[in-house]
């Protein structure tokens, strides 16, 4: 019964009685339902005991009906060691509050590095950075996921090839790998422009060299169309070619789109639940019980929490879960033409150069088929075909 651990929260005594009649005193304890445990007698006229603080009036109260001396000999249990708290609650109060306030420095971001990038293009990631509210002196829970981070900042700056994010303590490192710039070709590196594919010459455009093609000229694929020669041929000079010819090409693509789609789409209904996370056990906070919808998809955020740069063992996890529903798309002939047609210029953009345009386009093929609208086109589109030929110096 003395270790039972609802009298450690309520507080128990050890009780000494001594007097002529202290057995008598223990029965009439008892007679009042007093609850008392471990009782030893040490001598004649002393017994000694235990019983819950709640109950000690009653024992006074019969204390002075009778001839004996009550003495309380121990206090033990979650009201006496308050008390004793009570005593030093200045101290775990300044003590509380140096542990709060390491915890929370602990989790401040006091430093940005930056490696691997030209002073030019750190600049431009330090400002891309502020923009995105990341800073010294932001508290770290309100900050996104490193991997949230790490795409923000590809989008941001051009100049980058990919970015490393990685916390160290209460520092961002932020590694970078620059894009690689192409070089102005010098007039040694003695190059010649042939076309790159088949085409028809809009408009040639050149900055050095001796130019071989004229506008409406039909060209094949590996033919010259800037040497990188000048002067006659008793006197020429090697300076390399540079420019552009911009020129008719033709491509020619086949797409499919259904005409019945099954797809589930976001209704805008959702449920988040917070949770604090201790080791493996997790603590609801907030946003209880399950989810009501049929479909769903669920994104997930964990902060973790620092402490004078070690990682704790506590962290406080976010679920949202996104209800979902089926739905039926479906297209007319016409409209699912549409959509080809979209999907064919999306196709034929991938293929050719970033500055092409497409400037005519022409529906070879269309038909329906097994509920599905099947075309191709042809597209003529204006680019630039030339590309460097290395050339040696003897020829």
């Amino acid at each position: 019964m003395k270790n039972h651990w609802t009298n450690h929260l309520s507080g128990y005594v050890k009780v000494q009685v001594r007097g002529r009649g202290a057995a008598r005193f223990i029965n009439r304890l008892l007679e009042q339902k007093v609850l008392v445990w471990d009782v030893k007698n040490m001598g004649t006229e002393t017994v000694v005991f235990y019983m819950k603080l709640e109950e000690v009036q009653t024992l006074r109260v019969a204390a002075r009906k009778s001839e004996c001396k009550v003495t309380f000999l121990e206090r033990k249990g979650a009201p006496f060691f308050a008390k004793k708290l009570m005593k030093y609650s200045g101290l775990l109060v300044g003590l509380f509050l140096f542990c709060t306030l390491i915890f929370i420095l602990s989790n401040v971001v006091w430093g940005i590095e930056i490696k691997g990038a030209s002073p030019a293009t750190e600049h431009e990631v330090r400002k891309a950075l502020e923009d995105m509210d990341i800073k010294v002196g932001k508290l770290q829970f309100g900050l996104d996921q490193m991997e949230d981070i790490q795409k923000e900042l590809s989008e941001r700056v051009p100049a980058i090839t990919w970015i490393g994010v990685q916390l160290k303590g209460t520092t961002f490192e932020f590694q970078v790998v620059e894009k690689k710039q192409p070089k102005e070709e010098s007039a040694q590196s003695y190059m010649n422009l042939i076309a790159a594919k088949n085409a028809t010459i809009i408009q040639p455009m050149v900055e050095r060299g001796q130019g071989l093609v004229e506008k409406n000229q039909y060209v094949q694929k590996g033919d010259v169309l800037v040497s990188g020669f000048i002067g006659r041929e008793d006197n020429k000079k090697f300076v390399g070619a540079k420019g552009k010819i911009m020129a008719e090409t033709w491509y020619k693509t086949a797409v499919t789109v259904p005409l019945k789609t099954n797809l589930f789409v976001f209704n805008g209904d959702s449920k988040t639940k917070h949770t604090v996370k201790f080791w493996d056990f997790e603590v609801p906070v907030w946003g209880f019980g399950n989810p009501e919808f049929p479909e769903f998809e669920v994104e997930e955020d964990t902060k973790t929490f620092r402490f004078l740069g070690w990682k704790i063992p506590v962290s406080v996890h976010k679920k949202q879960y996104l209800s979902k529903e089926k739905a039926v798309r479906v297209y007319t002939e016409e409209e699912a033409a549409v959509q080809a047609e979209k999907m064919a210029r999306q196709d034929v953009l991938k293929l050719a150069p970033d500055d092409a345009t497409i400037i005519a386009e022409k529906i070879l093929h269309k038909r329906v088929d097994n509920g599905k609208v099947k075309m191709t086109i042809h597209y003529q589109v204006l680019e630039n075909i030339a590309i460097g030929q290395p050339m040696i110096q003897g020829d």
